[in-house]
């Protein structure tokens, strides 16, 4: 029974998050809604300073309001605190985060999007008796004024074996070139870009 104390603490502790993260993507700010394309739901955003100008910037992810179980794409936009202060988005992706259904039986993959300076994170985590998950993490290029691919992290293991996890880390130029996110597709990065 004490070994899965643990396990139940992680568990309250997530589940006491979950309010906390749907508030967040359901309230964001205006300046953020004011960029939200009509037809959209928003499904996350993050603020953090992601080109560092030293302004707060914010990073948005979205899909169409009559979006079901269905597999329309998600719309990722990079949004730019201007001079004047307002937010203007300056890279839009639909290739960027997994669809609602291409996490397998656990159906929508989409974990979040977690954020650092200079750059930011897209998690997905899905499957069934295989699970895994991958995460892809973008930088700011000061030389190309955008944001590139730097890592590609995954695991994948058997649910009745779970300490078996196969982990892989892709990073330039070995696994792939400059990608930047405006070309960057989930399905198709391995082996891609200029080298």
């Amino acid at each position: 029974m004490s070994m899965l104390r643990p396990t139940w603490r992680q568990l309250a502790a997530m589940l006491m998050l979950l309010p906390a993260l749907a508030s967040q993507a359901a309230n964001p700010p205006a300046d953020v809604q004011a960029v939200l394309p009509a037809g959209q739901t928003l499904l996350a955003w993050e603020a953090a300073d992601l080109n560092r100008d030293g302004r707060p910037d914010a990073i948005m992810v979205s899909e169409a309001k009559a979006a079901s179980e269905d597999d329309g794409p998600r719309l990722l936009q990079v949004l730019l605190r201007q001079p004047d202060g307002k937010l203007k988005a300056v890279v839009r992706s639909t290739r960027a985060v997994m669809c609602r259904q291409c996490g397998g039986i656990f159906g929508d993959p989409f974990e979040g999007v977690q954020t650092q300076a200079g750059g930011f994170t897209l998690l997905h985590y899905g499957g069934s008796n295989w699970r895994w998950r991958a995460d892809f993490r973008f930088a700011w290029s000061r030389r190309d004024q955008t944001w590139q691919l730097v890592a590609v992290d995954s695991l994948s293991y058997h649910t009745s074996d779970p300490d078996q996890q196969k982990q892989q880390h892709a990073r330039p130029p070995r696994d792939f070139g400059l990608i930047n996110l405006a070309d960057f597709d989930y399905e198709n990065w391995q082996g891609r870009g200029q080298r």
